[in-house]
Parts: structure tokens; C-alpha cells; sequence
């Protein structure tokens, strides 16, 4: 197995996808993260860019240990200056500078010939080495330029100091087959890369296939792909390290290569750049979205339940995800609401399965998803027979503002009889949940709390999903609403409605 070096550029290349600007000090939370995942390289920057980015880059140098600490620099004696001071405190330094090599850049950016260009390579590469003796060389728009004159250039980076040799689809425009054998063509006619240098890719996604490209890259000889956590980057981003890490670890008899990154961290990594960045992840992305790990269809319910492999190749376990999630819907099998109303202590006999199920066929022919709270207002006539009581929200009002300490009324409703109560929190959401903790006797913890959008329009649904620990037990809890406060209250319900059916079914 070969060791890919994973680079990521999510603080450089991530933070120019519009929107995705980050400050000083959320950058540096991001680096200590990627630190922690394991990776191998950190892009800390573009420090000649302005400022507070040279603050941000020779910050980061100064407190994270562990990765290659790099800064990005045109070919530009002014860059690589600044570039070098900024990385100074790191143990462990790269100056990256990057030249574009292709016609239409040399024609229309940059305005020189073959022969300026690789004249400018080989002088501030070497000015590049004389500050730092770890150098990085990008030949901009690598994928359309002429394979001989990029292989020169590539080979006059070497001779001129250059460690790492990085070939990028700088706009997306290659495919697997095309840009592995781009890599294939380097290795076999350029004789100093892969002896005296590594050769590393970098691809955009404007067509979809970043991830693509980066593995044929790495079959064809790669030995270092650079990514951004969940794909960020400009235009259409780039190559998503949670994807490439993951297809080499799963296809590792396809591909011979391994990472050195703490797979268990990528969820937790995936979540704090989409919070910081404000860029949510969308549901169906792989790996790291919302229904990465759920299953709705009955034949794929039912293969789940015998045997998680039949329709899952990654543990979710393994990328730091909650677990494997059946989702119920009009799509949903019998099998999947007998395992789902398990979950929450509920064993119907198979006749008041029937019924239930009809009931919930119809509900779910109304409603893309049927949620906790459905399920066991469906199933309430069963569930006394389970040994089961539950809360029913039946009342809600929080009070909030900038002058006002949030205090939440809450009613709930038990074995028919009704329960009032009142509370102040930090916000809404935790008035709420305390609220309803001093209701119960119960005190759960609050391990993850989020609200994604489920429609669009000024009546738009916000679900939220929790995740809450009772004592050893961990629950997750979602609802739906177009108020997110009562979304917010119903999931948290669920969870706690869940826990005590489950204590007392044990106390029996």
C-alpha cells in the first residue's frame, strides 16, 4: 500500500467559494480540526492576499503542530517574501508558488511565451528555495496545456528546487480517463518526478468529476492529492477530502493506497467548516450528508435489518456518523415501522402492526416523511398495551428578544391528564428544553442540535434533529414544523418519550 499525502487547501482554496470567508480565529479552529483528522499538509493562506489572511497563515504557523504548515505565493518575489514570513514560526514549512503554463493563459493572463514562462519557474523556484527548503511548484491550468511544454516546465521546477510537483484541473475541464493519463505521461517523461519530487493533483469540480480525476490520478501514479473539507472551493469547488479519503480506504485493493487520516473525525470536521462557513451540506452528499446513512425504500429496509452490508459499504461508525438511519416514507416496508416502533420500546402484534401500517401508508401518501412524533401518535392506541406512556405536546409559547430573557410555556399532555409548566433559558431552544426537562423529572444532554430546511417559500419547514444522552443512552429525534421552535420542542420530545418507554419496558 502506498501513502497518499492528503493536502488540504480548505483555508485557501475553500474559503475564495463565495460566502465561505472566514476570520482569524475560525480559521484557526478549522486548522486545529485538520490537525486533529490527520492531515498531512495544511494550506493555511494566501498571505500576500491582504493583511488579516498574513495574520491568519503566520498564527496558525505559530500554534499548530503536526502538518506541513504551507502558504500560497504567485511567482512573484514580492509573494514568496511575504509568503516566507508568514510561515516562519511553523516547524514545518512549504512555500507553494504556482505559474500558469496553458496557452490561453500565457496568451490572455499572463502575456508571455514558452520561453518567459520557464524562465520565470526556474528563477523564483530557486529564490522560493533559498527562503524554504520545502517547495511546492503548480503549473496553473496544467490539464490544457501542451503535455510537452508542461512536462519541461515540470522538469525545470524540479532542477530549480521544487520537492512537490502539483498538476491541476485548475477549471474542471479533464475527465478520469483524459487526466490520468496527463499523470501517467509525466511520470514517464519527465526523469526527475516521482525520484527527486512528488507529484500531487489538484482538481476542480466544474463538470462533477474532481474526485474522479484525483483517484485516476492516483492509479496512474499520484502520490498526493489536494482537497478542501466538503468539497469547497471556487466556482464548483473542489475535490471533497471526505470523498477521496474514503473511496481510497474502501477500494483499497482498486487502488493500493491508504491515508493517514482519523476517518472517525470527518462527520465532526464536515459539520464545523459547513458552521463556520455558513455553507450548509446538502442532504444526499456522500459521505458526510444528512442521507448519506439513510434508507427509505421497504426492499432496501428489509436488507438493512438482515444484514447492514447489503446496501451499505461504509460503516457509519467509521466516518464519525450517528449510525445507520431507516427513514420512513411512502417508500418505508412493513419491516422498517415494526423496526422503527421497536426503537421506541413498542412491540405490536402483528394484527396491530396491520394497522398501524395501513394508517401510516395513508399519512405517508400525504407527507414525504413521517416523522417520531407521527409514528407514535399512530401507534398511541398500542401503546398502553406495550407498557408505554408518553407526553404529547399540546401547548407552546416562548417569549424572546433582545430586552427579554427567553422564557418558554409549555403544556403537555399525559394519560389524559394535562401538565403546565414554565421556564427561562440562554435561547428558545433551551428554555424550551428545560422547560420540559422540569416537566418530566428528566435531565437529558444536549450532544448535537441542528435545523435544515425541508421546503422552500415563506411557509417554508425547518426540521430539527437532536441528539440527546439519558443517563448511557443516546437518542437522536427529529420533527417538522414551520415553526422551528415546536420543530425543535417535538424533537427533543421524541427523545424523551423514547427513553422512558424503553427504562420502563426494562423495569418489566
Amino acid at each position: 500500500m502506498k501513502k497518499i499525502i492528503v493536502f488540504d487547501t480548505t483555508l485557501r482554496d475553500g474559503e475564495q467559494c463565495p460566502g465561505a470567508s472566514l476570520n482569524r480565529r475560525e480559521k484557526l479552529e478549522i486548522a486545529y480540526g485538520l490537525a486533529s483528522l490527520g492531515v498531512d499538509v495544511i494550506e493555511a493562506g494566501f498571505p500576500i492576499a491582504s493583511p488579516d489572511d498574513f495574520a491568519a497563515v503566520h498564527e496558525i504557523a505559530k500554534r499548530v503542530k503536526g502538518p506541513i504548515i504551507a502558504g500560497l505565493a504567485r511567482c512573484v518575489k514580492a509573494d514568496i517574501d511575504r509568503c516566507a514570513e508568514a510561515i516562519t514560526p511553523a516547524k514545518r514549512r512549504r512555500i507553494h508558488v504556482f505559474l500558469a503554463t496553458s496557452p490561453i493563459h500565457r496568451e490572455h493572463k499572463l502575456h508571455k511565451t514558452k520561453r518567459e514562462v520557464i524562465q520565470q519557474i526556474r528563477e523564483m523556484v530557486s529564490y522560493a528555495r533559498s527562503l524554504c527548503s520545502d517547495v511546492e511548484f503548480s503549473a496553473e491550468d496544467a490539464s490544457r496545456t501542451e503535455p510537452d511544454f508542461l512536462a519541461e516546465a515540470v522538469d525545470t521546477a524540479i532542477l530549480a528546487g521544487a520537492k512537490t510537483i502539483n498538476i491541476p484541473d485548475t477549471v474542471g475541464y479533464s475527465d478520469p480517463e483524459e487526466f490520468g493519463g496527463l499523470i501517467k505521461y509525466l511520470l514517464e517523461n519527465v526523469g526527475n518526478l516521482g525520484k527527486h519530487a512528488v507529484l500531487s493533483v489538484h482538481c476542480h469540480n466544474d463538470l462533477g468529476q474532481a474526485v474522479a480525476n484525483s483517484l485516476a490520478a492516483v492509479k496512474a501514479g499520484a502520490m498526493q492529492v489536494e482537497c478542501t473539507i466538503n468539497g469547497l472551493g471556487e466556482r464548483a469547488g473542489n475535490a471533497a477530502l471526505e470523498e477521496v479519503v474514503m473511496a481510497l480506504r474502501t477500494r483499497s485493493d482498486l487502488f493500493g493506497a491508504i491515508t493517514g487520516i482519523n476517518t472517525k473525525g470527518l462527520t465532526r470536521m464536515s459539520r464545523l467548516v459547513s458552521r463556520l462557513t455558513g455553507m450548509n451540506v446538502q442532504r444526499n452528499k456522500s459521505i458526510v450528508g444528512a442521507n448519506a446513512f439513510a434508507h427509505e425504500a421497504g426492499i432496501h429496509t428489509a436488507g438493512m435489518l438482515n444484514n447492514r452490508s447489503t446496501y451499505e459499504i461504509i460503516n457509519p461508525e467509521d466516518v464519525g456518523a450517528d449510525g445507520t438511519e431507516l427513514v420512513l416514507g411512502k417508500h418505508s416496508g412493513k419491516n422498517g415501522l415494526r423496526d422503527q416502533l421497536l426503537k421506541f420500546g413498542i412491540n405490536l402484534s402483528d394484527k396491530e402492526l396491520e394497522t398501524v401500517y395501513i394508517q401510516f401508508k395513508q399519512l405517508a401518501d400525504k407527507k414525504k416523511l413521517v416523522y417520531d412524533h407521527d409514528l407514535i401518535a399512530l401507534a398511541r392506541s398500542q401503546i398502553s398495551k406495550a407498557g408505554g406512556d408518553v407526553y404529547e405536546l399540546n401547548y407552546l409559547n416562548v417569549s424572546t428578544g433582545t430586552q427579554t430573557v427567553p422564557t418558554a410555556s409549555v403544556m403537555l399532555k399525559r394519560n389524559g391528564k394535562m401538565l403546565r409548566e414554565s421556564a427561562c433559558g440562554d435561547g428558545p431552544v433551551d428554555a424550551v428544553i428545560k422547560t420540559i426537562n422540569r416537566m418530566t423529572g428528566l435531565s437529558g444532554k444536549l450532544l448535537d442540535y441542528s435545523i435544515l430546511p425541508v421546503s422552500v417559500g415563506e411557509d417554508a419547514m425547518g426540521e430539527a434533529n437532536v441528539r440527546v444522552a439519558f443517563d448511557k443512552l443516546v437518542f437522536n429525534g427529529k420533527s417538522a414544523s414551520t415553526d422551528i421552535i415546536e420543530a425543535s420542542a417535538m424533537a427533543y420530545l421524541s427523545c424523551v418519550n423514547r427513553y422512558l418507554v424503553i427504562k420502563s419496558a426494562r423495569k418489566r
